[in-house]
């Protein structure tokens, strides 16, 4: 499930195939996006910073909706791919759109991993796994505060 950087840069320009702009913003509109995130926010979606296991508002949410990038507002993940995986962070099982998630390797720690970003904003949401349940067999691995989540039938919206 892992895309090249240009790879990646080619899905990324015009329109997704869920009908949302994806076309990458400027670095100058993702700084005046950055002045409403808190330090936990802005440490995770621009410094690549992960919150504490089993303290994100978000892993025990049910409710049926859309969790979006807090930074932009691009639909990454719905309510029906989410599980409880027991690790602590909001678990999926798939994204909203497969042109919505940018990966890249993250050799930190002393392990390889994949890493996932918001295709539009480059936020940084998590990881990737291969240990999720069926049907795609991943697990997305997100922190809370990258996600904003819209119950289902309210409006998302587009900050870019």
């Amino acid at each position: 499930m892992q895309t090249t950087d240009t790879q990646a840069t080619q899905t990324q320009k015009g329109m997704s195939e869920s009908g949302f702009d994806i076309s990458p913003i400027s670095v100058e509109k993702r700084e005046i996006l950055a002045q409403d995130l808190n330090d936990e926010q802005r440490d995770i979606l621009l410094n690549h910073g992960t919150e504490p296991p089993f303290c994100g508002n978000l892993t025990d949410n049910k409710q049926n909706g859309t969790y979006a990038c807090r930074l932009c507002g691009l639909p990454l993940f719905r309510s029906d791919s989410k599980f409880h995986s027991g690790t602590g962070w909001a678990s999926f099982f798939q994204s909203f759109d497969k042109q919505h998630i940018r990966y890249l390797t993250d050799s930190k720690f002393g392990m390889t991993r994949t890493e996932i970003r918001c295709a539009r904003c480059d936020g940084h949401q998590g990881h990737v796994f291969p240990d999720g349940p069926a049907p795609s067999g991943q697990r997305y691995c997100v922190n809370s505060a990258s996600l904003e989540f819209f119950p289902e039938g309210e409006e998302i919206p587009q900050k870019s």
